[in-house]
């Protein structure tokens, strides 16, 4: 199983406010991702541990930083949240819609399957937002 799907939505949630924080460079404290989450610090903390397990994030002295793994599991769970909505789209789905019906879905795709999507829809270059798509990484090239 590929690692993206390994992860719940909370799990995704904490190492994309560790990627946005200002001081993502240096590390972000527990109370900082706590707060980015909605949550107390324990909750928090209790994402984190999977987090770092699979080598997505690097913890050292109480904060947290993404590591290069985490950067392409984040790159790689954008395309695929965006080549669903934009499958929803084609759908018919409102712009608002697809992104609610993207959330259901993305964590499940696996990349060979989002490859498929985005072979069939024309290689889409941006999401019903206009946030851009990355092109397929090697492990769909290879798929």
């Amino acid at each position: 199983m590929e690692p993206l799907q390994r992860l719940t939505r909370r799990q995704v949630d904490a190492l994309r406010t560790i990627a946005r924080h200002p001081a993502h460079d240096r590390g972000v404290p527990l109370n900082a991702i706590a707060d980015g989450l909605g949550v107390s610090a324990p909750s928090a903390l209790g994402h984190l541990g999977p987090l770092e397990e699979l080598g997505l994030i690097r913890r050292f002295r109480g904060k947290s930083m993404v590591t290069r793994r985490g950067r392409l599991c984040l790159d790689e769970y954008l395309r695929h949240h965006r080549v669903a909505e934009n499958l929803f789209a084609r759908a018919g789905l409102s712009a608002h819609a697809t992104h609610a019906a993207a959330l259901e879905v993305d964590l499940a795709l696996s990349h060979r399957t989002v490859q498929e999507i985005c072979e069939a829809t024309g290689h889409p270059t941006q999401c019903p937002h206009g946030h851009p798509i990355g092109p397929c990484s090697p492990t769909e090239r290879e798929g």
